[in-house]
């Protein structure tokens, strides 16, 4: 069935919800049809997003959140794409602009939108009947609990490729019941969006979300996607299952933590990729400890064994936020698309693109700050780009972080790291 895009050279209508014939251009949506285009703010509650027209109704949205649509409607697409069939769960739908997405753009063959505010139900029904009538049996909208609609659907053994919880705070409640009404090789998208958390600040909170008591530490922001995908390798492991991150992506309005898993049978009977991480406050360096070194923690630039400037936060994920390969073709799909380049910023690509870097298997949790480096050595910082080249030329893996524009994920040592930059400044003095 066709619907409506808007043309991105053209501008809105006054109402936005009526179309002027000559200003736009049907297009069916397949996947290879779907051109790049920027949210834009309509009038009376509508929006444009990648061409798609929607309401918000009196629903809770934010535009900012586009990058975090973009990625799991190509993620989506590409399992339809692999496996013939998609079925999604939008166990949180808000409007339903994911859910609209999904159908759209990912072509998924059934959508369960669901929200337990029944206020938003027409609005749903409204943008999901964009693409087709309710009557087709492609969609469905639902009002219960998140929890209560995915047992629903598991007891009825009726099990999804890909679900969305796209939840506020920590609530870590709906991941039991996501990963049960998953197919094995499914995809599960969740979110946090509690910072305070992960910034340390509520250790027995998040201890008692996640189960992973949260330290104070300089790049909170991944520890936060650390504690996420830790809590789901718990709960995956608890239903006899081991997950693996696709992609973890931070975006600091929220903030907003969300990381894609895919599902798969059976447990990881050793602790791979599941334990401590340490940083030290005296000499700056960042450790990662397993469980049989539980007592045994230190840093080594403290002589006793126990080391009071070292804190640890755990257990959390401590293997790799993002799978590369898996990466690489999201980024494909999104060219074959158009939406690489339209908005002459290249975001999307420069996303996706940094977190491939940061896919290394060379690179440690955690990265430094430049700003600490340059405090910790009193000195200006070199300029990132240099201070990366120098340390490769070194034999360290570095890439910047899409968590902290200011930093370097790497294994380069801080005591080194500094080193390097008071080299590099001594010669661009000479």
């Amino acid at each position: 069935m066709s619907f409506t895009l808007i043309h991105p050279c053209q501008p809105l209508s006054s109402s936005c919800s009526y179309f002027q014939p000559n200003l736009f251009t049907a297009i069916n949506c397949s996947g290879s049809n779907v051109p790049n285009f920027l949210p834009k703010s309509c009038e009376n509650g509508y929006h444009i997003e990648r061409g798609l027209e929607f309401s918000t109704g009196n629903a809770f949205f934010r535009q900012e959140s586009a990058t975090g649509r973009d990625l799991a409607v190509l993620a989506a697409s590409l399992h339809k794409k692999g496996n013939g069939s998609l079925r999604v769960l939008d166990a949180l739908c808000g409007c339903g602009i994911r859910s609209l997405r999904y159908l759209a753009e990912a072509e998924a063959d059934f959508v369960a939108a669901n929200d337990g505010n029944e206020n938003y139900g027409s609005t749903v029904v409204e943008n999901l009947s964009r693409v087709s009538r309710e009557e087709e049996g492609k969609w469905v909208v639902t009002h219960l609990e998140a929890n209560r609609v995915m047992m629903d659907y598991y007891l009825k053994k009726s099990f999804f490729d890909f679900i969305d919880v796209d939840s506020f705070g920590s609530d870590s409640s709906f991941l039991r019941s996501a990963i049960s009404t998953l197919k094995l090789g499914g995809l599960l998208y969740v979110t946090s969006t509690d910072g305070y958390s992960s910034g340390g600040h509520r250790p027995h909170h998040s201890l008692a979300a996640y189960g992973a008591y949260v330290r104070p530490m300089p790049y909170s922001n991944e520890v936060g996607l650390r504690m996420l995908i830790g809590g789901a390798a718990r709960e995956a492991s608890v239903l006899g299952f081991h997950i693996t991150p696709l992609f973890s992506y931070y975006a600091f309005h929220g903030p907003v933590f969300r990381v894609l898993l895919r599902l798969n049978r059976g447990k990881i009977h050793d602790s791979r990729h599941y334990g401590y991480i340490g940083y030290c406050h005296q000499c700056g360096n960042s450790h990662e400890f397993s469980w049989d070194q539980l007592g045994q923690m230190s840093c080594s630039c403290s002589v006793p064994k126990v080391s009071n400037s070292l804190v640890v936060s755990g257990p959390l994920w401590t293997g790799p936020l993002h799978d590369a390969p898996y990466l690489m073709d999201m980024l494909n799909l999104a060219k074959q698309w158009g939406w690489i380049g339209c908005d002459g910023k290249d975001s999307l690509e420069k996303l996706i693109k940094l977190m491939v870097d940061e896919s290394d298997p060379k690179l440690p949790s955690g990265y430094i700050k430049l700003d600490e480096m340059a405090s910790r050595a009193k000195i200006n910082s070199p300029p990132l780009k240099t201070l990366m080249s120098a340390m490769h030329q070194k034999g360290y893996a570095a890439s910047r972080s899409h968590i902290s524009t200011n930093a370097i994920k790497t294994n380069c040592p801080m005591t080194e790291c500094i080193k390097i930059a008071k080299e590099l400044l001594q010669v661009s003095i000479a």
